[in-house]
């Protein structure tokens, strides 16, 4: 049985149609699921009961258990769910001064293998459904009005590689940007891929105005295939001319994620070969403190040496910014806190 979330507009038309209703009656459901947020065929008030015993009859809406909630010292909060079947994922609200963020999981699991990711200490079990990834956003949108206030920007940047669960994810993506979804602006969503090469250039020809992340981490060959082995796959050479011709294509910048990694990645090498990778690329570098890993051995930096080393990139007229570190307290790295789940050493919550 399908997610009532699965659906974009224009699938809910085909399957009204097909069903001989109007085709109207897919924005009426739009407005019931997104806007009035009900959680029951049976509130939606103006469908008539045989239509409701369809729908009910071939869809399900998406029952997300909380199994766990922390909160860190500056207000980040990750929640680990449960799914229909068991298994585990996690989302994670940021709250700045400009909005309230969410980070999506899309996969249980990874294969990408990044070597100092806990996502894939655990690999991957199945792609998640855009149901299943709109039903994470909603989770927290409604927790959220109850403070007077909503989701404003989703990154897909949780658990697992977006790119290689790619129409679910950008069946989620149109889903929460449609006007009568969610509403969220195309600006204020991102999507992270660690480099699939061929989805670059799929996403460039969306033609969408969605912001487009890429993990770098490491701008040499060598160094970059020790920490990700999709580089194996995809060199930078390949990266490189996709993000070229997405930036070509869409004139959109693109982030470059690079988290700073201690005795690593940080040194004058890793400037010369960061500046030669950005050239000619309309994109700016986002140094991320390192959230460690106790199964991994790779440290953080400290304050001093994040600022030195962003302060290296600036003098090379590298346009950069360096985040600052949130949720550390909480094992806010992806996949942490599933991974404690998984070992038991997390406490199951028995109530929503």
């Amino acid at each position: 049985m399908s997610s009532v979330y699965d659906y974009r507009l224009n699938k809910w038309e085909e399957y009204f149609l097909n069903n001989g209703e109007k085709k109207y009656r897919a924005r009426q459901l739009y407005q019931w699921l997104y806007q009035k947020q009900v959680t029951s065929f049976q509130e939606m008030s103006d469908l008539s009961q045989g239509l409701i015993a369809k729908l009910a009859a071939d869809f399900s809406f998406d029952d997300l258990r909380l199994i766990d909630k922390t909160v860190s010292s500056d207000e980040t909060i990750k929640y680990l769910f449960e799914l229909a079947d068991q298994a585990l994922i996690e989302t994670v609200l940021m709250k700045y001064d400009y909005g309230n963020t969410v980070c999506v999981t899309t996969q249980v699991g990874c294969n990408m293998g990044c070597t100092f990711c806990a996502s894939g200490l655990l690999k991957k079990q199945r792609d998640l459904t855009a149901g299943e990834m709109v039903a994470q956003v909603l989770y927290i949108d409604k927790l959220l009005k109850e403070e007077d206030s909503r989701v404003s920007n989703v990154v897909v940047m949780g658990i697992g590689e977006p790119f290689d669960n790619y129409d679910n994810v950008l069946d989620f993506m149109k889903i929460i940007n449609h006007d009568l979804g969610l509403a969220i602006g195309a600006r204020h969503i991102t999507v992270s891929t660690s480099g699939i090469v061929p989805r670059i250039y799929d996403f460039a020809d969306e033609a969408t105005q969605f912001n487009l992340a890429v993990s770098l981490h490491a701008a040499n060959d060598e160094l970059r295939s020790k920490l990700m082995p999709i580089n194996q796959r995809f060199n930078l050479a390949a990266l490189k001319e996709a993000l070229v011709y997405y930036s070509n294509k869409t004139n959109r910048r693109i982030t470059l994620e690079y988290i700073l990694l201690d005795g690593v990645n940080i040194a004058d090498r890793d400037v010369k070969a960061l500046k030669k990778f950005v050239s000619g690329l309309n994109c700016y570098v986002n140094l991320i403190p390192y959230n460690p890993v106790l199964e991994v051995d790779y440290h953080s930096v400290d304050y001093r040496q994040a600022l030195e080393f962003y302060n290296k990139l600036k003098q090379v007229n590298i346009h950069c910014t360096l985040r600052a570190k949130q949720g550390d307290d909480i094992s806010a790295a992806c996949g942490q806190l599933r991974a404690q789940q998984e070992k038991g050493q997390v406490n199951v919550l028995r109530s929503k």
